[in-house]
């Protein structure tokens, strides 16, 4: 399973961005889906996660700012930031869960950064 993301960059406090994730590769269908993220210097942690029937699970720290979604026919999920902070800094990873598959796929990581 191939991962690749884009949609991360450079914006102000207050902003929005959108990173999507495209997934390739052997498999017949995916499970959940999901991003973390690794701000500077600090471990990797949760951010969103999405499950094939469409239930959402968010880190209380984006709830009601970050929306997750995913496109089943596609292989893609979706992470919509808004209103976007500092503290949102970080390298955001996609991660993916095949059917049938006891293992996690990651993605390379895109850098966001909100700047104050």
């Amino acid at each position: 399973v191939q991962l690749q993301a884009s949609g991360g960059g450079l914006v102000q406090a207050g902003g929005s961005l959108r990173l999507s994730c495209a997934a390739s590769g052997s498999f017949a269908r995916l499970n959940a889906m999901g991003w973390y993220r690794q701000p500077p210097g600090k471990q990797r942690e949760f951010v969103a996660t999405i499950n094939s029937g469409g239930d959402t699970n968010y880190a209380y720290s984006v709830k009601d700012r970050f929306t997750i979604s995913r496109d089943n026919a596609r292989n893609t999920v979706s992470l919509q930031m808004n209103s976007l902070k500092p503290e949102d800094t970080a390298v955001y990873y996609c991660v993916v869960r095949p059917f049938g598959v006891g293992a996690d796929y990651w993605g390379q990581g895109t850098l966001v950064t909100v700047s104050s």
